[in-house]
């Protein structure tokens, strides 16, 4: 049996702190970032963090499962179609743009691949926390032609006569202007000619946090691909327990081979050819309490139309199970219990038990998730428990989906996890993350 405390889950916020301005190599080390939590300092009880974050949850599970084309009337008179994509996350990344550098956050998204932020002049754009970046500002501000490499990238552009974009995301919220290159700092790096959208009409919901977005996707937009070297074939993060703290950091390791002991679970990742940004694995079984649960081999496998499969997201909060998986999850958890399952709608969650109210902790069954290429994760229980001293609750951390498997955050914390683009290969290793 495994044990779990009091905790509470929540997103975070990703700090960046500029040192100088002045273009330079990345270092062999890589670049390190601290992940904060987006909620520190707002007060919030320990429910309503958890409500907040199962809401997040939720709303990206409906963009990842979106796989229509939208259309985006951008001046008014034109109609351009554009692809979906997934848009928001659970993080923000400060960063300073341009010379003189303008500091900036923007939204980090593992499910898209464009770095862009509002820029003046607006004919349409949101408000943010931070003054819109004027080009017309930085000497270091460049426009991309239409042959450029990034242009022909895009999934949508036209020549006016630069590179003009459009750039849609799954709940229609967009932006759209100009594909151009500019000096970066972040992590007390500064890296020049970053491709980045220009954004004169942003719309939609969600992005009001910050100034614009990162993609970390695996497309040749992202910053990843952009970052070369090292840092393209190699990136990862660390996400520590959450619970009331303020205090509470995480890096990010772009490029850096972070050191750690103790076993290593790897497992290959999978390329969708309709979905080429995110991060897929092969999830082939589950195991609870120590036995393998009867989920059928095709529950989790990815079809040939680009559905099913599983993506390890580190902007979802939860982990989302094809339905006919999750309800032999459910059905295990249920009969090996020693608590009273009890309603916990409040928590947005769907199966909870009552917590003891003298317990500091309470025995679960294990979790163990089984991998394509041999690699099986034991996940420590509050990975996938939540508990709620103030309501009773003691939740899984898991809710089912339809047509898409997703491996959040939750159960993401207390490891290192790398992502090797070299080697095709994902792995985690358990770790304090504070020792990093």
């Amino acid at each position: 049996m495994a044990r779990v405390g009091s905790l509470v889950m929540a997103s975070m916020v990703i700090c960046a702190f500029m040192l100088d301005s002045s273009a330079s190599k990345i270092p062999e080390s890589g670049i390190r970032v601290d992940l904060v939590h987006v909620d520190a300092g707002l007060n919030f009880t320990a429910l309503q963090r958890l409500q907040r974050a199962v809401t997040r949850g939720k709303l990206r599970l409906e963009k990842l499962q979106s796989k229509t084309t939208a259309a985006l009337d951008g001046s008014g008179e034109v109609d351009i179609e554009a692809p979906v994509h997934v848009g928001n996350g659970e993080f923000l990344m400060k960063l300073a743009i341009g010379t003189p550098p303008v500091s900036y956050s923007a939204i980090v998204d593992t499910g898209s691949d464009l770095v862009w932020t509002q820029c003046l002049p607006c004919d349409k754009c949101f408000k943010q926390p931070t003054p819109i970046f004027d080009p017309a500002k930085s000497s270091t501000f460049g426009k991309l032609s239409c042959k450029s490499d990034l242009c022909q990238a895009l999934p949508s552009s036209t020549c006016d006569p630069d590179c003009e974009y459009v750039y849609t995301y799954g709940d229609y919220s967009s932006t759209q202007g100009t594909l151009a290159t500019e000096l970066f700092t972040f992590g007390g790096v500064s890296v020049s000619e970053v491709g980045f959208g220009c954004g004169n009409y942003n719309q939609g919901r969600g992005f009001s946090q910050g100034a614009g977005l990162v993609g970390l996707g695996r497309g040749p937009l992202s910053l990843i691909t952009q970052l070369g070297g090292s840092v393209a074939n190699k990136f990862s993060y660390c996400l520590k327990s959450i619970d009331d703290s303020d205090s509470a950091t995480s890096p990010l390791l772009l490029g850096a081979e972070a050191k750690t002991t103790g076993e290593v679970i790897t497992t290959p990742l999978v390329r969708n050819p309709e979905q080429f940004s995110f991060y897929y694995i092969t999830l082939e079984g589950i195991s609870v309490g120590g036995y393998l649960l009867p989920i059928k081999n095709t529950t989790f496998e990815m079809k040939a139309d680009g559905n099913g499969g599983m993506i390890v997201d580190s902007g979802t909060t939860i982990t989302y199970l094809e339905v006919a998986g999750y309800r032999e999850v459910r059905k295990a958890f249920l009969s090996k219990m020693k608590t009273p399952e009890t309603d916990g709608s409040a928590t947005g969650l769907d199966l909870c038990f009552s917590l003891p109210s003298s317990a500091t902790e309470v025995e679960v069954p294990t979790l163990t998730l089984h991998f394509g290429g041999g690699g099986s994760l034991e996940l420590p229980a509050e990975n996938y428990f939540i508990a709620d001293e103030s309501t009773g609750l003691l939740c899984l951390a898991m809710m089912p989906a339809s047509g898409m498997s997703i491996l959040g955050n939750v159960q993401q914390q207390n490891f290192l996890v790398q992502y090797d683009l070299g080697k095709e290969l994902l792995s985690f290793t358990s770790a304090q993350c504070d020792k990093l």
